[in-house]
């Protein structure tokens, strides 16, 4: 779960147990250059007190002043439009051509609220939908793939434990993408046996886990939102990580090499261990998005743009081949 999430969450435990009203908020759909994307959540409590966001903020101002004279007192979800016109869109300070579309909850089940704290809180992945035009909320199992689906009259929306990376091996490649996951709020952690790679890791926020990468990855207990990326470039220890990574449900495993010791990498996996034809396919390998990257901070931009369209859109390997494919061709024809 991403932070801003569990401080919404957070927020409303406490006013459900203090006894006070609140009303979630949640944007549904966006157009232009919205100020936050679809997902973004916004506690109301009967006061004023905001946690969350939706905006920049004159659209909150808005809200609150709904909330105080009484007009998000309804009981069943609604929809509410701001930036429709222009002069909306000014009033509200949103750019040019932007608008939103939020689905209002104003008097939210507090129980199933906490269902849902209880089950994010033991590791589950769920789903959330509500149905405008039933007047109904509802909370079941979530499977990966896209984290929101809004047609007009259902909003569902995908809740889980916080995204997590585990990276295999502590070089600069490694510290780059460390870093740069945590800025998209990653909880990170590294595994790199080599005494001489232990001593220099030095980013924060991002733990060192001892012993060897295979035990590494069986203690972290993978689930669908996370992520295991081996980085070493000596088989010797990712393939330990690997083998357990792509037995386990993790939303994206990688590895880092070319196409050659890829395919060679692969083979082994099938002869040497105990992994099926579909699941060493799962490898995203070389790891990365083709975007002509060659320094390790080009390198790490690369592969967390590919974590991000495997987490967003449930792109495959396959998927990633092909585009690997189409820059080729388009550099061959002249396209930078």
């Amino acid at each position: 779960m991403e932070r801003l999430d569990q401080q919404v969450l957070n927020a409303v435990q406490r006013w459900s147990a203090a006894g006070r009203r609140f009303a979630l908020v949640t944007v549904a759909r966006t157009w232009g250059s919205a100020p936050r994307p679809p997902g973004a959540w916004l506690a109301l409590r009967d006061d004023g007190a905001v946690q969350g966001s939706v905006s920049g903020g004159c659209i909150e101002d808005d809200l609150i002043e709904r909330m105080r004279d009484g007009r998000l007192a309804a009981q069943a979800p609604f929809r509410l439009d701001y930036g429709v016109t222009k002069a909306e869109a000014e009033r509200f300070g949103l750019p040019c051509g932007g608008s939103l579309e939020l689905v209002v909850e104003p008097n939210p089940d507090p129980v199933l609220l906490a269902d849902l704290y209880a089950r994010i809180g033991s590791g589950q992945l769920v789903r959330r939908v509500v149905d405008l035009g039933r007047g109904l909320v509802s909370i079941e199992d979530g499977l990966p793939g896209p984290t929101l689906s809004w047609d007009g009259q259902v909003l569902a929306t995908l809740h889980g434990p916080r995204w997590r990376l585990l990276i295999i091996g502590a070089g600069q490649i490694s510290t780059y993408l460390a870093q740069m996951a945590q800025a998209l709020d990653y909880q990170v952690s590294v595994c790199d046996p080599r005494i001489e790679y232990s001593a220099g890791w030095e980013v924060a926020g991002a733990p060192w886990v001892p012993g060897m990468p295979d035990d590494a990855v069986l203690a972290m207990n993978p689930d669908p939102r996370t992520a295991i990326v081996a980085l070493t470039h000596d088989p010797r220890l990712d393939d330990m990580a690997l083998l357990e990574a792509l037995k386990s449900p993790a939303f994206y495993v990688g590895a880092l090499g070319s196409h050659l010791n890829n395919r060679k990498r692969k083979e082994r996996l099938l002869e040497y261990f105990d992994l099926g034809r579909e699941e060493v396919e799962r490898l995203h390998g070389p790891v990365g998005l083709a975007i002509g990257s060659r320094t390790p901070p080009e390198i790490a931009v690369s592969i967390l743009a590919e974590m991000t369209a495997v987490k967003r859109l449930g792109g495959t390997p396959a998927a990633s081949a092909e585009y690997r494919e189409l820059v080729v061709s388009l550099a061959g024809c002249g396209i930078p």
